[in-house]
């Protein structure tokens, strides 16, 4: 029982460490000058913004689209990664969707999309997805905070449980939330191979939050955060 509890003492610090790093290197310039590589497994890490084109996702009380917070997050997390060395994919790197010019219909739009990601990440030897979403709980206005949801394997569930610890840690003090297997009905999390992890970011029917998660400074925390638990889980670090 000491032991575990000092494990658990040891994988908080070195990641109050880790994000600690990575949040004063997300205050200066954004550089893409990649510095010695950290060592993790041979894995491209898939960054998915979700939504996009004519599908915005759900939205805030002041217009704030999903979709749009979910890239600007994704091209934070694809910075600090490539800082650190590791290889990344996006699924979109604009607010364009994956549809092609023959869908007409957003539903057509919307199928075509979340086939065309799934093909992307199988496709891929050694992807790992992380994919970026808000939530939204109607009637519930203050509900608030991070949640990671996972994949049908023990890799995505042991990274799963890394980045919620982190989330817990740093964004949601007083309101841990816990990790869960992704439902069936989504998509992209039901067919893709790889291990993947989708983490709701927070809640756009919360104001305060959906005013925070607008915030660069925010965005910047949260995919410190985000790194450093996955970060975490792949360099072994603090695991019982």
């Amino acid at each position: 029982m000491v032991i575990r509890l000092h494990r658990r003492i040891l994988a908080a610090a070195a990641l109050l460490l880790t994000t600690a790093i990575l949040l004063s290197w997300i205050a200066a310039q954004p550089v893409r000058t990649v510095f010695s590589p950290v060592q993790m497994s041979e894995s491209i890490i898939v960054l998915d913004a979700g939504h996009g084109g004519a599908d915005g996702g759900t939205s805030g009380s002041d217009g704030t689209l999903e979709s749009t917070l979910n890239l600007q997050i994704v091209r934070r997390l694809e910075w600090l990664f490539l800082f650190l060395g590791q290889q990344t994919v996006l699924t979109r790197e604009d607010e364009q969707d994956l549809s092609g010019p023959e869908d007409h219909t957003i539903g057509q739009q919307k199928v075509s999309d979340i086939r065309a990601r799934v093909e992307l990440v199988n496709g891929l030897d050694g992807a790992f997805l992380i994919s970026i979403h808000q939530n939204y709980l109607t009637g519930h206005p203050e509900v608030h905070g991070a949640q990671v949801f996972y994949s049908q394997s023990e890799e995505a569930h042991q990274a799963a449980l890394a980045v919620q610890d982190a989330l817990n840690l740093h964004i949601n003090p007083r309101n841990e939330k816990n990790c869960k297997p992704a439902p069936t009905e989504v998509y992209l999390m039901a067919h893709v191979t790889a291990p993947a992890i989708l983490i709701e970011c927070g809640f756009l029917s919360n104001t305060q939050e959906t005013q925070l998660l607008a915030s660069a400074d925010y965005q910047k925390e949260l995919s410190a955060v985000i790194a450093a638990g996955y970060l975490q889980y792949h360099t072994k670090e603090g695991t019982a």
